[in-house]
């Protein structure tokens, strides 16, 4: 069973001031819940081919994988894919400019693999409510900073 969420918000704060906080995936552990740790296998900043391993907490698992971006849009997309770890995924940044504020969409998609696939059907439901709480956690810590 594949996983497919896409969760969206919009941050009163322009296109590229959020673009460019999220694509530094050293602020990841800020406003991602799950995400304990990040270090850089290449050296920053991001471009395409850059890898990254990240260290996260999921449904009560310690979980450590590899991103590598994969296509990187200044100011408009970013997508990374794991290189490895327990759960295939692709994760995709997009923002598009509303007046002065920001539309920011994030996807994650992937097929579960090992232990994952059991767990697979809760998998979509809980991305979806930590992707939720994720925006909310970065629309909060983007809109308090002053510009």
């Amino acid at each position: 069973m594949a996983v497919d969420v896409v969760t969206e918000t919009v941050i009163d704060r322009p296109r590229e001031v959020v673009a460019s906080y999220v694509r530094d995936p050293t602020n990841a552990p800020e406003w991602y819940t799950n995400i304990r740790s990040v270090e850089w296998q290449t050296p920053p900043p991001v471009a395409v081919g850059s890898r990254m391993d990240f260290v996260a907490q999921f449904l009560g698992r310690r979980l450590a994988y590899t991103y590598e971006v994969t296509e990187l849009v200044a100011g408009e997309r970013l997508v990374m894919r794991t290189a490895q770890g327990p759960f295939p995924m692709e994760t995709t940044y997009e923002w598009t400019a509303q007046g002065d504020a920001t539309r920011m969409r994030l996807r994650n998609r992937g097929e579960p693999a090992g232990f994952s696939r059991v767990v697979a059907p809760f998998m979509s439901r809980a991305v979806r409510r930590a992707n939720g709480k994720d925006l909310t956690q970065l629309k909060k810590l983007l809109e308090s900073r002053a510009l």
